[in-house]
């Protein structure tokens, strides 16, 4: 779950945060749009402005979004004209549900103590051969941002290791790209892909 700096941070700056996102889908959401079977149950981890959910409603996935900040939720309703789920990563108990589960840049704020269970809780949210994709911002351990939010800033190592003990990935794959954030500051990004 978010501590309560990170939440009062989106709760304070939500309609500028959303105002902020970039139209135009990632890579990464179009890859991952494009390997999942057409009208796949998709959660969404963290929908923020809630783009990203309403990119994988164009391509015709059955979206299910989810953020852990009520004010960040009711501004993606906004855009998204359907109900976004108040849920913190720690409360996700769906087993087998989802084809396909799209973290980006929401996963970054789980606590590094939680983050293997979070991830078994996705795998067990799976149905078999289901994927996931999530994004973290690359370090060497916990910090916050000059915005007092709280990342777990994983390096690639640690971040495979998190998910090798969290469950048996079917397949698990990390990629490094380089991009922004909020903040404007050039940000090395880690992306796993795995398949239950």
């Amino acid at each position: 779950m978010a501590d309560d700096d990170t939440l009062r941070f989106y709760a304070e700056n939500a309609a500028t945060y959303v105002r902020h996102a970039s139209g135009l889908p990632s890579e990464q959401l179009v890859a991952f749009a494009d390997a999942l079977p057409p009208g796949s149950a998709v959660l969404e981890l963290g929908t923020g402005s809630g783009k990203d959910a309403a990119y994988l409603l164009s391509r015709g996935h059955d979206v299910h979004p989810s953020d852990g900040s009520p004010e960040l939720a009711a501004e993606a309703e906004l855009l998204l004209g359907r109900t976004v789920r108040i849920m913190r990563f720690d409360q996700l108990e769906e087993d087998q549900a989802y084809d396909g589960v799209w973290a980006s840049a929401s996963l970054l704020h789980a606590p590094a103590h939680e983050l293997t269970a979070d991830l078994t809780r996705i795998h067990r949210a799976l149905r078999t051969g289901g994927l996931v994709v999530a994004s973290f911002k690359s370090g060497s351990g916990e910090g916050r941002d000059m915005f007092g939010r709280y990342y777990n800033y994983p390096d690639a190592e640690t971040l495979v290791a998190h998910f090798r003990d969290a469950a048996a990935w079917a397949d698990l794959s990390l990629s490094t790209h380089m991009g922004g954030g909020y903040d404007g500051k050039p940000t090395e990004w880690l992306w796993v892909t795995a398949r239950r």
